[in-house]
């Protein structure tokens, strides 16, 4: 059987280890010295070596060669554990081993001296797996482990490892390998495995890794099985999904000329092509970043791992893009990717990521929008001048006109429009403490379209009886929430959330504002009629109640 790629490449000493110097350099000068400690912890991104590292670590602490040569891949030791049939290095995957009695059962096997070797090594993989109550188990031992045996635990999530487990080890950060430096040693792969490949597609295979090397040679190795001969740039996009340069080069363009019909044609254009809308988008977040650089920095040489006319176009959109759009835009398509693994519409978050960037619009989360509407200050009202600033004029000294002979009253006065009321604060954190909670309830009553317009309320307002959504300049999604249907379910999950019938108003702009129609008081029936009143008041009619 066909051994993997990234196994038959695993680095077997310190120097095939690729990105990691700083620790292979440590842990060399520990072995020299002899300071090896009992305990070791390995911690990094997926892929970065952390295994190959703990099994070349065990190779050297058992290794018969001289000090400087270990390990030398040659004798017995180093052989045996090559090969998988040393029983002094026991590899443990806690992720399926992780309950107190694997632990315990481990304890009880540490007090045996090694069979073959000087120590016996215990390499425990996914760490942060393991239960409470294993942890405690493994915490003794651990602290002092009998002279012979040397642990080295590996995890991707260090954050969730007890601090009492942390403070017995060393701890070496992995960190992402460059692309560079990954491209090179494919580079090496590929010649030593007698094929050829493109430089632009072994970048891409490298930058596609995210700084894992086993994902890099996975690629690579799924790139061979083709059956072609030589590595091209064009297969590497047809696996990863991905579409050529210059199709993102274009939208960025029609982002920067702000050219919304352009930039919806294109993505069109992805859909029906079949493209990984996903892969698609991380591309433009990477070109955006890559502007970003040379907006704030101006130095080509911090994009060296890019192609020179890549680089070049970049330049010529740098100056044609203004510093918030480009800021905009990447955290907007940024946001992009989430939103994209969800949604109902395939190509929508996109569509409406380009739009918003267009015009320098970042939704803001949901909380952080809510905490706005509770800081927002109510606007003061209009100051009324005082009564001795204008003259009061008497109904005498007021001439009437008159009309066929009917006294007529005067004109209307211009409505003064009234003071807003008061948001209603403890509404207002009840919405934004328990936001998820409604996007959910959207989704599962409305599906995923209108929850996609629904993420896009900017801000809102809460009064009484009342309940005030803005969507900046998103009008697309203010008229997806206004629609009858959708507005009346809205309303009543509102309305069951707070406790209380409310009405919605949808609103444009970054601020919402409470509207007297939507938190206007029922209409009093008692209350007298204003045509009377100016009778009475200006005219000296009396009211003469009816005598039943």
């Amino acid at each position: 059987m066909t051994q993997a790629l990234y196994r038959r490449w695993r680095s077997q000493n310190f120097d095939e280890v690729v990105g990691q110097e700083h620790v292979t350099h440590t842990l060399r000068n520990a072995l020299r010295e002899g300071r090896v400690a009992h305990a070791y912890l390995f911690s990094g991104p997926r892929g970065t070596g952390k295994t190959s590292t703990a099994r070349i670590m065990a190779k050297a602490l058992n290794c018969t060669a001289p000090e400087e040569d270990r390990p030398c891949n040659q004798c017995a030791t180093c052989v045996a554990i090559n090969e998988g049939r040393m029983l002094d290095l026991i590899e443990i995957d806690a992720a399926s081993n992780n309950s107190v009695d694997d632990v315990r059962e481990l304890r009880d096997k540490v007090n045996f001296r090694p069979s073959e070797g000087r120590y016996k090594v215990y390499i425990i993989d996914e760490v942060h797996m393991l239960s409470p109550s294993a942890f405690n188990a493994l915490l003794k031992t651990l602290e002092e482990p009998p002279p012979h045996v040397r642990f080295i635990l590996a995890t991707t999530e260090p954050h969730k490892i007890p601090a009492t487990v942390l403070s017995r080890c060393q701890r070496f950060d992995f960190r992402r390998i460059p692309a560079s430096e990954i491209a090179g040693h494919l580079r090496h792969i590929t010649e030593d495995e007698g094929f050829q490949a493109e430089d632009e597609a072994l970048m891409a295979i490298a930058r596609s890794a995210q700084g894992g090397m086993r994902d890099a040679v996975s690629l690579l190795d799924q790139m061979f099985s083709i059956g072609d001969q030589k590595v091209t740039l064009r297969q590497v996009q047809q696996v990863l999904g991905a579409v050529g340069g210059q199709m993102v080069n274009e939208l960025v363009d029609a982002l920067a000329e702000k050219h919304i019909p352009q930039g919806l044609r294109l993505v069109q254009q992805l859909v029906l092509d079949g493209a990984s809308l996903t892969e698609f988008t991380h591309q433009v977040v990477e070109h955006l970043r890559g502007i970003l650089v040379l907006q704030m920095a101006h130095d080509p040489q911090l994009l060296n791992e890019l192609p020179g006319e890549t680089v070049r176009q970049m330049q010529v959109q740098a100056q044609r893009m203004s510093l918030p759009i480009t800021i905009s835009a990447v955290k907007r398509f940024s946001e992009a990717i989430t939103e994209l693994k969800s949604s109902y519409q395939p190509q929508l978050p996109l569509e409406l990521a380009f739009i918003e960037a267009v015009n320098g619009v970042t939704m803001a989360p949901a909380p952080t929008m809510v905490t706005a509407a509770v800081a927002a200050p109510v606007a003061a009202p209009t100051p009324v001048a005082q009564p001795s600033a204008v003259p009061v004029e008497t109904p005498e000294a007021t001439p009437v006109a008159k009309a066929n002979g009917k006294i007529q009253p005067p004109p209307a006065k211009e409505p003064v429009e009234a003071e807003p009321p008061p948001l209603d604060h403890n509404a207002v954190k009840k919405l934004r403490d328990n936001w998820k909670q409604l996007q959910a309830q959207v989704k599962v009553d409305l599906g995923h379209k209108v929850l996609a317009a629904f993420n896009c309320v900017r801000d809102i307002a809460v009064s009484d009886n009342g309940v005030a959504f803005a969507f900046g300049i998103n009008s697309f999604a203010k008229e997806m929430i206004s629609q009858s249907d959708n507005h009346t379910r809205i309303i009543t999950i509102l309305s069951d959330f707070l406790g209380r019938p409310v009405q919605l108003e949808c609103q444009m702009g970054d601020q919402a504002k409470i509207s007297r129609r939507v938190s206007a008081d029922p209409v009093d029936s008692d209350a007298p009629d204003p045509l009377v009143e100016y009778a009475v008041n200006n005219l000296g009619a009396q009211i003469v109640e009816d005598e039943e």
